[in-house]
């Protein structure tokens, strides 16, 4: 009994590693990243920096930044200054697209512009 029950924990823990992360939605014939578990490595100031990428016909239509923990007045700069900076350019050129670091914000900004990278990498890799 108690091995079966150990087979199945097992099968569930190894579907749940298989099964959609949700990193790639579609969203009004859009393809959405959500870097919340793609770049929970990527941090800021104090700690990760999630993003939707929002792309269509292979261009960034949006950026959206999601709940973080930076700083509500320091982040409030890095999104004044880069949420528009990759709008309307063609995947591979946002990807390298290089943008200023918010002054005072330098760890927020890098980390959104690294979400912003490797969402648009994920999106090359898996459309």
């Amino acid at each position: 009994m108690m091995m079966g029950l150990s087979m199945i924990a097992m099968a569930l823990t190894m579907q749940s590693f298989v099964a959609d992360d949700n990193v790639m939605t579609k969203e009004d014939g859009m393809y959405v990243i959500n870097t919340t578990t793609l770049g929970s490595d990527i941090e800021g100031y104090n700690g990760p920096t999630p993003l939707k990428i929002y792309i269509k016909k292979n261009k960034v239509e949006r950026i959206e930044f999601l709940k973080s923990m930076e700083t509500p007045k320091y982040y409030a700069k890095v999104k004044r200054a880069l949420m528009d900076k990759w709008n309307g350019l063609k995947v591979k050129d946002a990807k390298m697209q290089q943008v200023d670091i918010v002054t005072g914000a330098t760890y927020s900004s890098e980390a959104v512009v690294k979400n912003v990278q490797v969402g648009l990498e994920y999106y090359q890799n898996n459309k």
